[in-house]
């Protein structure tokens, strides 16, 4: 670029602004230089424009001019890989050849000039294993049949390199880290081929013994195991079930054990994987198989039955001491212990029934009745003789077996009437019968009349063949005021063996009805109104009978306010009433309250109390009856009566005397003849007029007035 001295200042300002430092022009020469360094891969094109400007006039000497710039580009970027890192996975056993991923790598130099940006690739680690295709940067394997259970990770180094991979190129490198995944190509394998196990007899179905396992090398599903018992020996007493998380083969019980039958089992049992692949089958079958023996251990066991149940069925008619059944047990064991049987009480609380402890033959101990219970369930106890701890129980269900012991009867109690107006042939009642006795051909009912009433004048019985039967008139019209009732007594039979039959009486009341023999009454009321008696009639006469009552009863309640024998209320020996003899003692004080009688001021001194036994013993007498309305001195004057003309009557009842009987009693003195506190209360000279019988207490109390003075 060629500026005259006077135009220089303004071009080179004018390029400076333009191009923004990266180049500078000569002053001189106008040559233009490179202020920096470049960077193609930056920028690999400029523009420039330039003006040429006298620098005196400021004027542009020649039009604008414009050129380009162009970058030429050298090999200073080396390649890079798309990722720092690659991940990638492959099947064991693949093919020589199998893909295994892609690497790419970019340069930044121009592609166009020179070898700057041609690109080979090339692997640095991972040989035998895996290659390299130079150009694509695919990376495939290179051995066969690689396996994963012996190496499972690998690690690739990939290199990049320009220049078409010549000497002086640059070049990247990249990591690619490979699993082998897995694939079932390795069958399962018992580490031993015989396992041992034991199980007591006594284990219920369910109970697990032991575990065995098949080591897979293989992981995930390829590893999953199916156990299996491919031998018939024991198939039918134990089973194997696999359990999915520890890939384990668990042997339980299937059946009731018994060591007397059997005491060892040999399993075969099979191990198989579940998800095979085809293209690994000509390596062999995917199974193994091992032996499991297992020993029955012996245990005491209680008796077996030889059911699980009994059904007995009895005649209720049986005898008592009958034997019903009988039931059986063992002992399981090989030593083959003696059995005692009983019934177990619970369940027979009427002890109806009994069994032999040494044979277990059930019999009955009291009589039967299948009305009263049809069915009984009791329990039967089986027990070691030599270990009573082992027992085991049955149930047996007796079924009393019914035979015909009760005669039909009416259904119910029938209330009959038939009218005043009724016709002859006329049903006026349905009767029917039950039977407690259950016949198994069903119940089959006869009715007729008692033969001396075979030909009742009056009524007729029609069997209805259905277990009823009708109750007819056989004449016209009835009257009530000649018979209001009739008593019809009716023979009910049964079928069964041997025959069963009862009597019923029928009651019919004879009533008046309306025209359509609706019944309007029965009572008396309507006997007595035909005869002229009206209703008012009635009632009077029923007012005049409450009057009367009212009176008779006012007169009763004034005859009970006589001023009694004994005056003062606190008196208590009003208990004479209900004693037939004055020595009854301590016994008799259970009638009152003996705390009511305790009065310490009125204490005597001590006497004691003489008792005389009678040296005869006579037959008791009946004592007349006692009213409620006698008064207490006509009851003791009709007594004193009574036994003054009885010649046998002994007097000993008045011998005996009651006095002060000590602290101890809570009464203090028993003796109703000094429980006043005054003497002047106690005049006993009417016991002079008493009689004989009484003398002794004359003697004793009647004078004591005239003694004191």
């Amino acid at each position: 670029l060629l500026c005259s001295t006077q135009y220089i200042f303004l071009c080179m300002t004018e390029l400076y602004r333009l191009i923004h430092i990266l180049f500078i022009i000569d002053e001189n020469t106008g040559d233009i230089h490179a202020a920096k360094k470049l960077d193609r891969e930056e920028k690999s094109l400029y523009v420039l424009r330039a003006k040429a400007i006298d620098r005196k006039t400021g004027r542009q000497v020649e039009p604008e001019s414009e050129f380009i710039i162009k970058i030429h580009d050298i090999n200073d970027n080396e390649p890079k890989f798309t990722k720092d890192m690659y991940t990638a996975s492959i099947p064991e056993m693949s093919g020589v050849g199998t893909s295994v991923i892609q690497v790419t790598a970019t340069d930044a130099d121009d592609a166009n000039y020179g070898n700057s940006a041609k690109i080979v690739y090339s692997i640095l680690q991972g040989q035998p294993y895996f290659s390299v295709d130079p150009e694509t940067g695919i990376i495939k394997t290179a051995l066969p049949d690689m396996s994963r259970e012996n190496r499972e990770q690998y690690q690739v180094v990939i290199q990049a390199k320009d220049m078409g991979g010549q000497m002086g190129g640059l070049s990247g490198t990249t990591t690619v880290n490979i699993t082998l995944t897995d694939v079932n190509d390795n069958p399962p394998r018992f580490p031993q081929s015989t396992y041992q196990f034991s199980s007591p007899e006594s284990a219920p179905p369910g109970t697990p013994l032991g575990r065995i396992k098949a080591s897979d090398p293989d992981v995930g599903e390829n590893a999953e195991t199916e156990y299996s018992i491919s031998s018939e020996d024991g198939s039918d007493m134990f089973d194997i079930i696999t359990d999915k998380d520890t890939q384990e083969g668990i042997i339980t019980v299937k059946k009731q054990l018994d060591f007397e039958n059997k005491m060892l089992y040999t399993l075969r049992v099979e191990a198989t994987n579940t998800h095979p692949d085809p293209r690994f089958l000509q390596l062999g079958p995917f199974k193994d198989t091992a032996l499991v023996k297992i020993s029955v251990e012996d245990i005491d066991e209680p008796p077996v039955f030889s059911r699980s149940s009994y059904l007995i069925e009895v005649d209720e008619d049986a005898k008592e001491g009958s034997i019903i059944g009988q039931v059986v047990a063992q002992d399981p064991d090989i030593t083959k212990n003696a059995i005692k049987y009983s019934v177990d009480r619970h369940t027979d609380l009427d002890r109806i029934f009994n069994i032999y402890s040494g044979n277990g033959s059930l019999f009955i101990s009291k009589p039967l009745d299948r009305e009263e219970t049809p069915w009984h369930n009791i329990t039967v106890i089986a027990t070691e003789i030599n270990n009573p701890k082992q027992s085991s129980q049955i149930p047996v269900f007796i079924r009393i077996l019914d035979i015909n012991d009760h005669a039909p009867e009416f259904a119910k109690y029938y209330e009959t009437f038939v009218c005043e107006n009724a016709k002859a042939g006329q049903l006026i009642q349905t009767v029917s019968a039950v039977d407690k006795d259950e016949p198994p051909r069903g119940h089959k009912f006869f009715f007729e009349l008692v033969p001396e009433f075979a030909v009742h004048p009056n009524f007729s019985i029609v069997d209805n063949k259905d277990n009823t039967a009708g109750i007819m008139t056989r004449r016209n019209r009835y009257n009530r005021s000649k018979m209001s009732t009739y008593l019809l007594p009716v023979i009910i039979f049964d079928n069964d063996y041997p025959i069963q039959s009862s009597t019923g009486t029928l009651t019919i009341r004879v009533c008046a009805c309306d025209s359509r023999g609706n019944m309007q009454s029965c009572n008396a009321e309507a006997l007595l109104l035909p005869a002229g008696l009206s209703t008012g009639a009635l009632i009077a006469i029923l007012l005049c009978i409450v009057i009367l009552l009212v009176v008779l009863f006012a007169a009763l309640k004034r005859q009970r306010k006589k001023e009694p024998l004994i005056i003062s209320k606190d008196d208590v020996r009003d208990n004479i009433v209900t004693y037939n003899d004055e020595g009854g003692g301590e016994e008799d004080t259970q009638a009152f309250d003996i705390g009511t009688l305790r009065n310490p001021e009125a204490r005597e001194e001590s006497k004691m109390r003489r008792d005389v036994i009678p040296e005869t013993i006579f037959q008791i007498r009946r004592t007349a009856p006692l009213w409620e309305n006698t008064d207490v001195q006509d009851f003791i004057h009709r007594r004193l009566k009574e036994n003054d003309l009885d010649p046998s009557a002994p007097p000993y009842d008045s011998l005996a005397t009651y006095a002060y009987e000590g602290n101890d009693s809570i009464a203090n003195s028993l003796s109703s003849l000094e429980s006043l506190t005054t003497d002047g209360n106690q005049d006993y000279d009417y016991l002079s007029d008493w009689g004989p019988r009484f003398k002794k207490l004359a003697d004793m109390y009647g004078g004591e007035e005239s003694d004191r003075d």
